[in-house]
């Protein structure tokens, strides 16, 4: 697998919620010959917490649900517009003077990210996320045990 951190600062990316995120992963790669770049286990072993493939040089991050957290389940829309970029806090702090709903406070993730999700008028989820640090698949697992407790 690829190292995750090679995403691009900018652009969007789709962020994808599924029921199954490791038979998905499947799926692309058979169907559309996918690579996968990353994908982060769940404490629990059992979900996908985070998972990103490559089609055709564009990126598609998926992850199973987890409505304990999102308060969302597939009910709700199914997919997240992913936006990263350096200076998170000024685009998240606009988009809320604008209408924007907070569905995700904006804060320092255990992953190395600054990130918040967002809700727009239509319904649609944005997240939005500015890497602080570089973390190893280890650093990342160690504390997402701790984030998951």
């Amino acid at each position: 697998m690829a190292d995750a951190s090679d995403r691009p600062v900018s652009g969007l990316s789709p962020h994808l919620i599924v029921s199954n995120a490791a038979a998905a992963i499947d799926f692309y790669k058979k169907a559309f010959g996918a690579v996968e770049v990353a994908r982060h286990m769940a404490p629990d072993g059992k979900r996908i917490m985070h998972a990103a493939v490559r089609i055709n040089d564009a990126t598609v991050m998926l992850a199973d649900e987890f409505p304990e957290y999102t308060g969302d389940a597939l009910g709700g829309t199914p997919v997240v517009l992913h936006l990263q970029m350096t200076d998170v806090d000024t685009f998240f702090n606009k988009a809320v003077a604008a209408g924007a709903e907070v569905k995700m406070p904006l804060e320092d993730q255990f992953w190395g990210d600054r990130y918040g999700q967002l809700r727009d008028p239509s319904g649609h989820i944005w997240s939005v996320g500015a890497t602080k640090q570089k973390l190893t698949e280890e650093q990342i697992k160690e504390a997402a045990k701790a984030a998951f407790k």
